[in-house]
């Protein structure tokens, strides 16, 4: 394989890329509404002569270029999330702003400089000559991932047929190639109780008072060590509770933590007669979603409360921008690809083989991405939860920009990524089917 080459025609699109990302940026994309992103990327990848080029029902936008026997895939959500508060912006989020080195606007890391870096890499084979009858790639432009990472995926490979041998996330890596993320879950927790007037409480039952017994307990599950009455949640790095203790200790222990709290009372002259919380829980390897369920289940408080207590998981049906209505668990397993995987090994040759065995950037990132090793993890979710997660398709991440960067106000991506992502996509299929 010509690396050199290879990284010559990536820089040649660097400008072109450039172009696409703000055009890109300039359209509104928050989940649900990512039609005008979609019919962008339509667009481009047309012009760029992908053999098949196609919107699914749930309304993902899904490129083929080749027609080799084995399905490389590469996946983008091109969903955004909005853009807060506007004064925290030091420019419009949706004109943003370009220099020599970066773009600046809402969705430049997260993620649309990922589908731009992909459609430019899968480009790249077709100018070289390196499409063949071993492999094809689809360069996926997934929908709804801000609201429910993975749903697309569970669409695309339940719905649509589609099951690559492996696929790429491009979500930013900070230049490094990723292997896995805990996963996570939304949990609410019901509690019952009895209304009565405020002037006299003791005739009734405060659901909100059970509430915050049970709010203690799940603290203590967070914050406590392992040998505490409630054993905390640290308990999982360590080899006696947890066979996949190794890898826990790759991703990081799991947390739990309340995100929002509801109540229902006839007046603000009267006793709560219910209270429910959100929960949002991470997991690291070896938990589940029934062992998460059961955990609060067990707390002493929830088993004091007894049948007033109900614990369960959220579920998504949010319909997509094409009205498609696809109903799943708020679930979202913990992923880990082991690091001598053939598909590990094939991403990291081809990094080495264009850009050697470190983290490479823009220079203001360059000592916190080398201060890093080149393969690592997430922090926060992806697609994967399901594509490896609920799948097992072997899922690995490489893509421009930087985690610190997503959710962020003034949010932006470097030029530099684009071309180095744009360029590894490239080469990673003839690495992994020589």
């Amino acid at each position: 394989m010509n690396f050199e080459k290879i990284r010559q025609a990536a820089e040649g699109y660097q400008a072109d890329m450039t172009r696409f990302l703000r055009e890109l940026v300039a359209i509104p994309g928050e989940s649900c509404g990512e039609e005008g992103h979609v019919r962008r990327i339509v667009a481009e990848m047309k012009k760029l002569g992908f053999d098949e080029v196609r919107i699914d029902p749930m309304g993902n936008i899904l490129g083929i270029m080749g027609s080799g026997e084995t399905l490389i895939g590469f996946d983008a959500h091109i969903d955004t999330v909005g853009i807060g508060n506007r004064a925290n912006w030091q420019f419009d989020p949706y004109e943003g702003y370009e220099t020599d080195v970066e773009i600046g606007g809402r969705g430049t890391s997260d993620q649309l400089g990922g589908i731009v870096s992909a459609v430019y890499g899968a480009r790249i084979l077709r100018d070289l000559g390196m499409l063949n009858e071993k492999y094809r790639v689809l360069v996926a432009g997934t929908v709804q991932e801000e609201d429910c990472d993975g749903l697309c995926w569970q669409y695309i490979i339940r719905e649509d047929g589609l099951r690559p041998a492996f696929v790429v996330s491009t979500e930013p890596t900070d230049g490094g190639i990723y292997r896995g993320q805990r996963g996570r879950m939304e949990i609410r927790v019901d509690v019952k109780g009895i209304s009565c007037h405020g002037s006299a409480p003791e005739r009734g039952d405060n659901a909100i008072y059970k509430m915050a017994d049970i709010l203690q307990d799940i603290r203590s599950l967070n914050e406590n060590p392992t040998d505490a009455p409630i054993p905390g949640l640290v308990r999982m790095l360590e080899e006696e509770h947890n066979p996949e203790w190794r890898e826990a200790r790759f991703l990081g222990r799991g947390t739990v933590t309340v995100s929002e709290v509801f109540f229902t009372s006839p007046s603000r002259c009267a006793v709560a007669d219910s209270c429910a919380v959100s929960l949002d829980r991470r997991m690291t390897a070896g938990e589940t979603w029934e062992s998460c369920l059961d955990e609060i289940r067990a707390l002493p408080a929830v088993k004091k409360y007894g049948d007033d207590v109900v614990v369960s998981m959220y579920e998504y049906q949010r319909p997509s921008w094409t009205g498609c209505v696809y109903p799943i668990e708020c679930y979202f397993p913990t992923w880990v690809i082991p690091e001598d995987h053939p598909v590990t090994r094939a991403l990291e040759e081809a990094y080495h083989g264009l850009y050697g065995t470190q983290r490479i950037g823009a220079p203001e990132t360059l000592s916190m991405r080398q201060a890093r090793p080149l393969t690592d993890k997430w922090t926060f979710s992806t697609n994967g939860v399901t594509i490896m997660g609920r799948n097992g398709i072997p899922c690995i991440g490489f893509g421009p920009g930087a985690e610190a960067q997503a959710h962020a106000p003034n949010e932006k991506t470097w030029k530099q990524d684009l071309v180095t992502c744009a360029a590894v996509y490239a080469a990673l299929p003839g690495c992994y089917c020589p």
